[in-house]
């Protein structure tokens, strides 16, 4: 029994005692090493894990699901200022607790305001702002809360608690800190990442939203950006392409074109225009602009294409519509002009048929003369009216009168077209309220139409005129049908004939206007306009007005 006391005090006094408080130590610092190694583990880990696309929710659980392995944690929570106003953003469990207002003794705004990080043990009246969920029935009692800092401006807080008192020592807060300042790196990355990422998608929305196409290509050729919005003529070429050049790509080169515009904005800095008309006639208004960097270099250049081949032919039917203004302008003069002299001939012969016997031969002669000047002055006549639409207000009219003063203007251009007019009007066509002049302006319309159909049609070309009475969706509606035998409409143009602008003839031969504006003209009339064409057969235009106008046709 004695010999067991005095090992025992050797040990706890002697070299025994020093050796074993030695181990102890150094069992400690051991210790002390590895949950230093494993907290610097972690710290390396969630750098690793988490990503710049990651939520301040997602960062928040990846860090929780790592962090008991080192240090108590309970709950894990990130609190953010904006405009001085505290908010909880995040926590991991979600549904721990909810807190609306930070009081001025809250752990958080303490370390937000003194920029210094600190060890919280809590008491009743630290709780009060914290609304706990029941299902957690343990509340915390410790909290360990640093400052997430965006170089010297403080953004936030980290909270790491835990339901255990005096949970946390120095070394643990040391942790907490070096875990918010990764925590506030990787933050502010998802923040810039994102910013970056809507910026880039916004550009490429915006990009794509273009109509026009466009294409981004860099000093070297190479296209490197393009909005899909080509041509079709050129989409067989861009898919074909066996290499990423423009040239390639656009025009199924193998070597940059000739005056090649990239080269001339590489050469001046300066944007270039020019014209490109494509293998189908299209004109495309090409612009290539320079995109420098931040020496001011030509790093790409934007190209912009524009379809312009409606508008240039606008342009031309505009000319060419106002060209025929100003002739009718000028027959028009030209009418009144020839009118008196006219009148003076046809006067002078007839005072010079007066006294000769009727069957001499100077009185067939003289006669000749006069019939000659009366047909000459119904034709000025016919130009005169034809020329004074806004002067003719709508009236009693006789649609038949107004076919026969067409006809008897227009039989000269069709008969030398070798083209035999057959007219049909119903006597019993009562007189209508209409506007003489526009009724002749749309026969008109028809009557062209028909003969420049019947241009190469080899068969014997006929154009037949036909007024009658026709029962129409419930109304009586006077019908004036203009029908030819010529080459007909195809399918596809049928939707558009009444677009304005749209024609089938060649830009010298039609403005695309003459239908467009008889409808116009029938729609006034509360009337309509049908078309019936079989291709290589002929067509069927017909003015529908009815007798007595109520609601009105619509055109269908």
């Amino acid at each position: 029994m004695s010999d067991s006391k005095e090992k025992l005090l050797e040990q706890l006094t002697g070299v025994n005692s020093s050796k074993l408080n030695y181990y102890v130590e150094l069992k400690k610092r051991n210790e002390e090493i590895l949950q230093q190694n494993s907290r610097l583990e972690i710290l390396h880990q969630l750098a690793r894990d988490i990503n710049i696309d990651m939520s301040v929710a997602d960062i928040i659980e990846r860090t929780f699901a790592k962090l008991p392995q080192t240090l108590p944690c309970d709950f894990l929570g990130l609190v953010t200022t904006r405009n001085g106003a505290l908010s909880l953003k995040a926590m991991m469990p979600r549904d721990f607790c909810q807190i609306d207002d930070f009081p001025a003794h809250s752990p958080s705004l303490n370390v937000i305001r003194d920029k210094q990080a600190g060890i919280f043990n809590l008491d009743v009246e630290g709780l009060d702002h914290i609304r706990y969920n029941p299902k957690y029935s343990t509340p915390l009692k410790c909290l360990a809360v640093a400052p997430l800092l965006k170089r010297d401006e403080v953004f936030g807080s980290l909270i790491v608690g835990s339901s255990g008192e005096d949970a946390y020592r120095e070394a643990d807060l040391r942790f907490v800190q070096h875990l918010a300042d990764q925590l506030s790196i990787s933050i502010q990355n998802a923040r810039l990442y994102k910013q970056v990422s809507r910026a880039k998608k916004e550009w490429e929305e915006t990009f794509k939203a273009v109509t026009d196409p466009i294409l981004l290509i860099d000093t070297d050729y190479n296209v490197l950006q393009h909005n899909d919005r080509l041509p079709e003529e050129l989409r067989e070429a861009w898919e074909r392409a066996v290499v990423n050049k423009c040239y390639n790509r656009l025009k199924g080169r193998t070597k940059p074109c000739r005056d090649c515009p990239v080269h001339e904005v590489k050469r001046t800095h300066q944007p270039f225009f020019h014209r490109l008309q494509t293998p189908a006639g299209n004109l495309l208004d090409m612009s290539y602009y320079p995109v420098f960097n931040e020496d001011n270099q030509v790093v790409a250049i934007t190209v912009l294409m524009k379809d312009v081949t409606q508008k240039t032919k606008i342009e031309g039917q505009l000319v060419h519509s106002a060209k025929l203004a100003a002739i009718g302008e000028m027959a028009a003069g030209v009418a009144h002009e020839l009118n008196s002299p006219m009148t003076v001939i046809i006067g002078t012969a007839q005072l010079l048929l007066k006294p000769l016997p009727t069957n001499s031969e100077d009185g067939e002669l003289l006669g000749d003369i006069v019939n000659c000047g009366l047909r000459c002055k119904r034709i000025i006549q016919n130009l005169l009216t034809f020329s004074r639409q806004d002067q003719a207000p709508v009236s009693d009219t006789d649609i038949n009168s107004e076919v026969q003063r067409v006809l008897g203007l227009i039989r000269y251009q069709i008969n030398r077209s070798q083209i035999r007019i057959v007219a049909d009007l119903d006597p019993e066509l009562p007189k209508m309220s209409a506007n003489g002049p526009q009724i002749q302006q749309v026969l008109t319309n028809f009557l062209v139409n028909a003969r420049d159909a019947l241009k190469g049609v080899e068969r014997e070309k006929i154009i037949k005129v036909r007024t009658s009475i026709i029962d129409r969706k419930g109304q009586r509606c006077a019908i004036i049908s203009v029908t030819d035998n010529g080459s007909g409409i195809p399918p596809e143009h049928l939707p558009k004939i009444f677009t304005p602008f749209f024609t089938s003839k060649e830009a010298s031969k039609g403005t695309g206007l003459g239908l467009s504006v008889s409808l116009g003209i029938a729609e006034s009339h509360q009337g309509t306009i049908e078309v019936e064409s079989t291709p290589g057969k002929g067509s069927t235009f017909s003015l529908l007005l009815p007798l007595n106008p109520g609601e009105g046709l619509q055109n269908d």
